[in-house]
């Protein structure tokens, strides 16, 4: 490999504790450099070769909170430093700029490996400390060595300084300029001189404290932003002719946002897809390691877009110019992960063939102060030409062409490059000694209060600690608790002013009262503030025990400890994370592991589904919470609820156990409903998050944004509500189904009943009696099949009742037809008349046919609408009193008032006799499911003795030695596998002792169904009396209630003679059989 190519390691971390919690299998296996991933769902695996392959998954334990190998195979910390940081340091001491860059999905363990935690030191502090160690052994009194230290970060496309407090900085961020020579740089960024690594140390500490609380207030956690630390490196000597010489060198330290947002926030079909800036660093650094991988392999006419984010801007130098870079790519190990971390490898293996041009930065400094002076004079000059800056001379013409090429310039261009310049020899010309001791002052007066006075507060009282979803940040804030009270709220928003103050979203004026007594600390909410106390709201004052888990608003937490005795030192405190708070949320929403990691078999892996699903779940929990609260303060008065859709409930077959996570948003307003996918919600997200700090930082008017560019709006679509399956076994044998089913929604809610029937016909749509009933379906076979399916209408449909102005309609798909049939839709009615009909015809009916009718369902798919016109409405504005006051004209009349204490009296007892009414539905309902259940039993049994009778027929074949011949001849092949018997396509010749058991049944059958058929006709006669009966008079309600009183009774009678009836035949059928059986 050249010198100069871009080297790639891979490092794969440790399980988390939720990936432990549910049994996590790893798909990750390392050997050498190689690197191996499996899928978790098919075995399938995919190799990669890097330079250096980290296996820090396990063999190692812990030592006074170090992490010590137990096994050769472990990569610790030091190991890293020793393969990536040295090379790092040596081509810094040459002169040559050096980059190193991490990549990986958030939580894949890249800030560990940039940073560390606690004692395990990752790369950005052991290289600072290294380069200070070789600096305080230098004696040359001829040689100064200068380091300064700089971080930035890069949310949304804006520049932030982090060693700039956040009220302090500059609204919009910093500006990017480009120098003709040195490329893009960072206008009025921060660079401080530092002395030893302890500075360095203090600097990144406080740069981590801004970093958390820019990104508090922002809304921006930080898996979404990209960190870069730049350490310039200075060698002033006096080289062999005696003249001042510099050599520099930039090393350039970058933690990468989350991959995933890259890759998997892309929504199909969103008309504001890519609408976000948020992902627009992440996705172009992708596009520009692709096109230097191109042109690295010989692809010409590569255009490479650094232009295209400020991310790729800044890091032009370190892919493809003049930098010796090194990339590590940080691998999850947890099999939920295996999308995002091969997504990672590949990428990774794109960026190792990228080849960049280091060169040593060395020159004289007096020839750089001159370079400078003449460069400024040729910029005064442009700057001082008379008709501005069309009119120029050559020379000057030739120098904006050289730096302006593709770009629009102006007269601000040119003053700013002015100050650069005139900035870079003030540097030169200050003493360095006189730039540390400014850097010192400047440190103190930003700093009154010192770190160890700060420490002392929390060694004395209790404190709050914040949590963050990157580790690196989390237990970087702490606030004290002292005796008295503490009111936590926005900042500057309560006359009393707030001891502690947050800017969070959904944090009010006066948020939560903290009041210490000196041996106890209570937790009250100011008014309907949100808080949340151990994953659970709390609505008045509570006491505070030591690691309580607070949230405050909707991304502010907090982890409470205690007083000092309180404190053991033994206290994990690590264990209460960023996932264990989203994990203690989202099981008191009601979705704990329980509900995900349920197994038939105890002895099975963990199901991979699952898990992903469990994982989508609490990543999008959080997410929802924040967009609330962006809601309710934009004043969208939109609810976003995330559920678990489970496909099974458009699974013909009734077998799919896959769920996917979705979002329901509710207008509270107009009862408008919408239903995004994950990848449109989080899509959306970003979006949203960006028009909210257009809203804060430029106070834009939201009501002047149009629908087609409001994240919040999305044009109106119907809605899924729920499904029936109605189970086609029953036409194989010619029986009809004729039923009122239940529908249910993904949450298994009852959303309404449809009235469905599939009953065999003739070809000219005649219903065929009972009598056409086959007893072998086979018999069916290559003969023609019409059937006729009616959807009549739907009974108590839940969603026109909470708002009267929707409507439905149902949809189905059946066999191999490529159209969907749908109904009509009908609007703002309970009851839905669809009176739908459609004749079926197969011909001529094959096997796969006959199997698809035995196995699979009938789904029902019913369907919301909204948004409607109500011209067509039915809608009484007065009520049943004011009805019945009208004459036959419509015109009111005048009661005295005897005649309208009638009446209401008439009202009373309308409504008792309702209540009534409802109590003889409900025992309806009752008899329907006893009806429901016997029916079932029916099909059981009959399915038990077919299995029987084709299992003693294929005895008897296998005891006279008979032998299967081909159909030709009418016989049939009979495959006995595990117990199982699987007819061919032939006719089956069976005993004439199985012939009569099975005319006994299918005579049992026949009465069963004939008689039940009356008693359906009366349930459903009763259930559609019950809900028409709402709308009549005092005198039809009481005839109505004897009527379906009898109804009932009658109801009860004959379905328990249809019970009894069948129950005896069915029972003396097997009687017989098990006698003949003996005989054999």
């Amino acid at each position: 490999m050249s010198a100069d190519s871009v080297k790639v390691a891979v490092r794969v971390r440790p399980f988390n504790q939720r990936e432990k919690n549910a049994n996590s299998k790893c798909v990750i296996s390392m050997s050498g450099n190689a690197t191996t991933i499996t899928n978790p769902d098919n075995g399938k695996t995919h190799t990669f070769a890097f330079d250096y392959s980290y296996w820090s998954h396990d063999c190692f334990k812990e030592e006074n909170g170090v992490f010590v190998s137990t096994d050769t195979k472990y990569a610790d910390q030091n190991i890293v430093f020793n393969s990536l940081g040295k090379g790092v340091l040596d081509n810094a001491w040459q002169g040559y700029n050096a980059a190193l860059f991490a990549y990986g999905q958030t939580g894949s363990g890249k800030s560990y490996s940039m940073i560390g935690y606690g004692p395990n030191r990752g790369i950005v502090p052991i290289t600072c400390d290294e380069l200070f160690k070789v600096i305080d052994q230098n004696t040359d009194k001829n040689k100064q060595l200068q380091v300064s230290y700089s971080m930035l970060e890069i949310y949304n496309e804006q520049v932030r300084d982090l060693l700039t407090k956040p009220s302090h900085g500059q609204r919009g961020g910093l500006k990017i300029r480009q120098h003709p020579q040195s490329g893009f740089f960072v206008e009025g960024l921060k660079s401080v001189p530092v002395r030893c690594y302890k500075e360095i140390e203090r600097l990144m500490d406080d740069g981590t404290v801004n970093r958390t609380t820019a990104s508090t207030n922002m809304n921006a956690t930080s898996s979404r932003s990209h960190m870069v630390i730049t350490i310039k490196f200075k060698q002033v000597f006096l080289n062999e002719f005696g003249e001042s010489t510099t050599k520099s060198s930039e090393i350039s330290l970058v933690d990468l946002a989350g991959s995933e947002r890259a890759d998997s926030t892309g929504a199909t079909g969103d008309r504001l897809k890519e609408g976000s800036a948020i992902n627009q660093s992440l996705s172009t650094l992708g596009n520009v390691i692709s096109a230097l991988a191109d042109k690295a392999m010989g692809k010409k006419k590569v255009l490479v877009p650094y232009r295209d984010s400020v991310l790729t801007k800044l890091l032009q130098g370190a892919l493809g110019g003049n930098s010796r870079t090194i990339m590590i790519a940080a691998l999850s190990p947890a099999g939920i992960n295996y999308e995002e971390t091969l997504s990672t490898l590949r990428y990774a293996d794109r960026a190792k063939k990228i080849q960049n041009k280091a060169k040593i930065n060395e020159s004289p400094t007096d020839r750089l102060i001159r370079e400078l002076k003449e460069e400024n004079a040729k910029l005064q000059a442009m700057l001082s030409k008379s008709g501005g800056l069309g009119s120029r001379d050559g020379a000057v013409s030739e120098y904006i062409e050289r730096f302006f090429k593709d770009k629009d310039y102006s007269e601000n261009d040119l003053e700013m490059l002015l100050k650069e310049n005139e900035r870079k020899m003030s540097e030169i010309n200050t003493a360095w000694e006189q730039r540390l001791e400014e850097a010192r002052k400047e440190w103190e007066k930003i700093h009154p209060v010192s770190v160890s006075e700060s420490d002392n507060l929390t060694k004395q009282y209790p404190f709050l600690q914040n949590v963050n979803e990157d580790l690196q940040l989390c237990g970087v804030i702490k606030y004290p608790l002292p005796e008295g009270q503490t009111v936590i709220g926005r900042a500057g928003n309560t006359p009393q002013g707030n001891k502690i103050q947050l800017k969070g979203l959904g944090i009010q004026g006066s948020h939560v009262l903290v009041c210490n007594t000196g041996t106890s600390v209570t937790l009250e909410p100011i008014d309907v503030a949100k808080t949340i106390v151990n994953g659970l709201h709390v609505v008045q004052q509570i006491e505070l025990r030591h690691l309580d888990r607070i949230k405050l608003g909707s991304n502010s937490i907090f982890l409470y400890i205690g007083f000092p005795h309180e404190r053991k030192n033994k206290d994990d405190i690590n264990k209460y994370d960023y996932e264990f708070f989203q994990s203690e949320l989202a099981e008191a929403e009601g979705f704990g592991n329980e509900q995900f990691f349920q197994k038939e078999d105890k002895d099975a892996g963990p199901d991979p589904a699952a898990l992903r699903i469990y994982d989508d779940f609490i990543k999008i929990l959080p997410m929802t919470a924040e967009v609330n609260a962006i809601s309710e303060e934009l004043g969208k008065k939109l609810v976003f609820e995330p559920y678990i859709k489970n496909l099974a409930s458009h699974d013909a077959l009734g077998r799919d156990k896959a769920k996917e996570v979705e979002v329901r948003i509710v207008d509270k307003e107009n009862n408008h409903v919408w239903v995004w996918s994950k990848p449109k919600f989080i899509n959306r997200k970003f979006i949203i998050e960006e028009l909210y700090q257009n809203y804060v930082e430029n106070e834009i008017d939201i009501s002047e944004i149009d629908e087609e560019h409001d994240p919040f709006w999305d044009p109106l679509e119907p809605v899924f509500l729920g499904s029936a399956h109605i189970w086609l076994q029953s036409l194989a044998y010619l029986m009809g189904v004729d039923d009122q089913i239940e529908i249910h929604n993904y949450k298994g809610e009852e959303e309404g009943i449809v009235q469905c029937s599939l009953k065999p016909c003739d070809n000219k749509k005649n219903l065929l009696g009972d009598d056409a009933m086959v007893l072998d379906p086979t018999d069916l076979l290559n003969t023609r099949l019409d059937f006729m399916m009616c959807l009549s209408h739907c009974l108590g449909v839940k969603w026109v009742k909470n708002e009267n102005t929707r409507g439905t309609f149902c949809k189905f798909e059946f066999y191999n037809c490529e159209e969907e049939f749908e109904t009509k839709t009908v609007w703002t009615t309970r009851n839905p008349d669809y009176a739908f009909r459609k004749q079926f015809t197969i011909q001529p009916v094959d096997m796969e046919f006959l199997t698809y009718l035995q196995t699979h369902a009938l789904v029902v798919q019913l369907w919301g609408t909204q948004g409607g016109t109500v011209s067509n409405r039915k809608l009484s504005t007065v009520s049943l009193t004011e009805n019945m006051l009208r004459d036959r004209s419509g015109s009111w009349m005048a009661h005295d008032n005897q005649g309208l204490e009638l009446l209401l009296s008439k009202e009373k007892e309308i409504s008792a006799l309702k209540k009534k009414l409802r109590q003889q539905e409900d025992d309806g309902l009752i008899l329907k499911d006893a009806y429901d259940s016997a029916r079932k039993e029916v099909f059981s049994l009959k399915q038990k003795l077919e299995i029987l009778r084709t299992a003693k027929g294929a005895k008897s074949a296998l005891k006279n030695k008979s032998s299967a011949v081909n159909g030709s001849n009418g016989h049939v092949t009979v495959n006995v596998m595990n117990g199982h018997v699987t007819p061919t396509p032939q006719s089956i010749d069976r005993p004439a002792s199985a012939a009569s058991i099975d005319a006994e049944i299918a005579r049992a059958l026949k009465v069963f169904f004939k008689d039940i058929k009356g008693v359906q006709q009366e349930l459903k006669e009763l259930r559609t009396d019950s809900e028409k009966i709402s709308d009549d008079p005092a005198d039809m309600l009481k005839r109505s209630l004897l009527q379906q009183h009898q109804t009932v009774c009658n109801i009860e009678d004959d379905l328990s003679a249809c019970v009894s009836s069948l129950k005896t035949n069915v029972t003396t059928a097997i009687r017989n059989m098990k006698k003949q059986s003996a005989m054999i």
